[in-house]
């Protein structure tokens, strides 16, 4: 890490508990693993050690990289160095919610103000993290993430955690990182990714457009009408959730967590009986629904439908979108949530 970039912490870490210090220690020499296992992605292509499907992905990168830097106007610094971390996540991340709201525990961070989550670079801290959050009676969601961003501070590498993901997949999550790196509104989780996630999909559209497939367009545009649907079921139901944690008329808090849990149960039932939606029931029967997992799904998509409006009330003129965008770092949230015309959920 270079020197100038690790004193930068050094007044943060000062005035932390012991607890953020190891926080933020660990992520430090997760960052360092990261620099000390990465190499340009010419010299992963060079190597006859390296797989031929990995050599593909590397090389539909490249590919991806060029067409963000010239049609989709993003920056482009990161994605030119291959890092193999031999395990299936970079991170995982921690996400908090009290039992009885859907409102999400904040983390500040030096340069990036609050977040809705706090990553660890080892499993075992992030369980950790999260039974201490549970002792404190909130709900608690840990899940491992294949990505992962700086947000422009540093040249992030391609990681082997995602290049198993379709063309365009891979190409939504490569437009996403990217677009982070183009605006970032400190302090504010759910702008930033639902930016990310409008302008990345909207990349992906016009990438496969390029490319003159027509038959992936067709796929892709289907694969985003499932997933509209699992989110519609889950905002839907965090929408739910919110009135009945305002309701006063519950005896016992015992009958509050009965009624929250009908809540859930409806949800599932609902997501068996829509074919579009019944693998996500399957995927959830191994893992508990609550508050905070709900609010990694309000995370990417509640505001993605303002941004949509934006781009279409520019004409598709992506300079002028990232331009409004860039320009409502100087607004408050309402300010924000009005010109996307969006109520917060």
């Amino acid at each position: 890490m270079p020197a100038r970039n690790w004193f930068a912490l050094l007044p943060a870490l000062l005035v932390c508990s012991c607890g953020t210090v190891r926080f933020y220690t660990q992520a430090a020499g997760g960052q360092m693993e990261i620099w000390r296992k990465s190499r340009p992605n010419a010299a992963a292509l060079a190597d006859s050690k390296v797989e031929e499907r990995v050599k593909q992905r590397l090389r539909l990168i490249e590919e991806l990289r060029a067409f963000a830097a010239s049609d989709l106007r993003l920056p482009t610094k990161s994605f030119g160095k291959y890092c193999d971390l031999k395990r299936p996540y970079v991170v995982w991340v921690v996400f908090a919610a009290p039992e009885f709201s859907v409102e999400a525990k904040r983390w500040w961070y030096p340069l990036v103000g609050h977040l809705k989550y706090r990553g660890f670079f080892d499993e075992k801290d992030a369980q950790q993290e999260g039974e201490r959050l549970r002792k404190q009676g909130l709900d608690v969601f840990v899940g491992g993430v294949e990505a992962y961003s700086t947000l422009g501070y540093f040249k992030d590498p391609v990681f082997n955690t995602f290049l198993h993901r379709s063309d365009a997949e891979l190409a939504e999550l490569i437009f996403h990182e990217l677009t982070h790196a183009k605006v970032f509104i400190p302090g504010d989780t759910d702008f930033n990714e639902a930016f990310a996630t409008a302008n990345a999909q909207e990349g992906v559209r016009r990438w496969l457009r390029a490319r003159g497939d027509a038959a992936g367009l067709r796929a892709y545009e289907a694969s985003l009408r499932v997933q509209q649907g699992n989110v519609r079921l889950l905002l839907d139901t965090r929408d739910k959730l919110n009135a009945l944690y305002t309701l006063q008329d519950f005896a016992t808090p015992d009958d509050r967590r009965l009624a929250k849990q009908r809540v859930f149960e409806e949800m599932l039932k609902k997501a068996g009986a829509n074919p579009p939606v019944s693998r996500m029931s399957m995927q959830n029967a191994a893992q508990k629904w609550n508050n905070a997992r709900l609010n990694t799904i309000a995370a990417y998509h509640t505001l993605v439908p303002g941004f949509g409006r934006l781009l279409k009330k520019h004409g598709g003129n992506l300079d002028a979108f990232h331009r409004e965008v860039a320009a409502m770092k100087k607004l408050d949230d309402v300010q924000r949530l009005t010109i996307l015309g969006t109520q917060k959920r």
